[in-house]
């Protein structure tokens, strides 16, 4: 398997062509555009490729936000409908049925707060269908949302906590958003990525809980996610191969000895620099200085595309008006 920490089935991918010199059998890659937004569908056909991958087999998609969308409302929205139309594609129940959003994610770190933020912004219906079903158009599915904390704030694993309601509501329908984690410092809070497999909360800083999943919840499980963070170990890395290759195109005298540095087995190379920087910054994991303006921006975006996908029979002007 990959040695490399990331939440993106693209980026595993990409890392195992990169380290093998060859395309991973059982692995499927379809591109597309939906004007500025690129749409990338990596399909794990295979339970050994899945084990290569560290992932599931399953559907990943991953949307690529233009650059500076997140600073602009009109760009925003339109992410948040390629984004929505993409994921009404999986979002396969009856219209009547019960959907239950799911933001994880700890509200007090910032870079941790997508799901909450997204659960906030997320047009919940179910109480108003139940209590005042003639104040609201038949045509308008039933949503309640959750954000159920974080284990160390609540003493209760995450998957419990949503395993309880499922059990009690019994919806037909989870979507689980998260902040992930990203190997490339380009993809973080410019990726989007929804998968059919489910989810592990904590697992973009290390932390590996009670999968959320169709196998332990007993109902259909899409999870979306959106990097916000990196391993400063992975920084250090990439900054030490640009310098390694820029030395050896300058350097006259010593080529040998930095093309046999950059030679080194990256797995090896990732474990060592994890040693030397660990008892000086620990696991220190990376955000951009504009986090919060980002995150919250993010959590527009990914919740106007949610609202987008389980309402069909509704524009996003109109959903802007039920949630004002």
């Amino acid at each position: 398997m990959i040695n490399i920490r990331t939440d993106l089935a693209i980026e595993a991918k990409q890392a195992y062509t990169e380290e093998n010199k060859r395309e991973l059998d059982g692995v499927k890659v379809d591109e597309e555009k939906d004007g500025e937004v690129k749409i990338t569908t990596v399909t794990i056909e295979s339970d050994e490729a899945g084990r290569e991958l560290g992932k599931p087999k399953g559907h990943y998609i991953t949307l690529d936000i233009p650059d500076f969308a997140l600073y602009d409302g009109e760009s925003m929205d339109e992410v948040s409908k390629v984004f929505g139309k993409t994921l009404k594609k999986l979002v396969d129940v009856g219209r009547e049925k019960l959907v239950l959003v799911v933001g994880l994610g700890n509200w007090n770190v910032t870079p941790d707060a997508l799901g909450p933020k997204v659960v906030e912004k997320t047009m919940v219906t179910r109480h108003i269908k139940e209590l005042m079903p003639d104040a609201i158009d038949d045509s308008v599915r039933p949503v309640c949302a959750l954000a159920p904390g974080v284990l160390g704030i609540t003493g209760v694993e995450t998957g419990e906590i949503v395993k309880s309601l499922v059990d009690r509501i019994k919806p037909s329908l989870v979507i689980c958003v998260d902040a992930l984690g990203a190997r490339k410092l380009e993809r973080v809070n410019r990726t989007i990525q929804i998968g059919d497999t489910g989810i592990s909360p904590g697992a973009g800083v290390g932390n590996h809980r009670m999968q959320i999943n169709e196998e332990s919840l007993g109902c259909k499980v899409i999870a979306v996610g959106v990097p916000t963070v990196v391993h400063a170990a992975t920084i250090v890395n990439d900054a030490m191969d640009l310098l390694l290759d820029d030395l050896i195109s300058k350097s006259q005298t010593g080529k040998d000895f930095y093309n046999m540095l950059n030679s080194v087995d990256r797995a090896e190379k990732n474990a060592l620099i994890r040693e030397v920087l660990t008892p000086f910054v620990g696991e220190l994991m990376v955000t951009p200085k504009d986090v919060d303006l980002v995150v919250e921006n993010l959590a527009k975006v990914v919740a106007n595309g949610i609202n987008i996908a389980i309402q069909p029979d509704m524009e996003l002007e109109d959903i802007n008006k039920f949630l004002n």
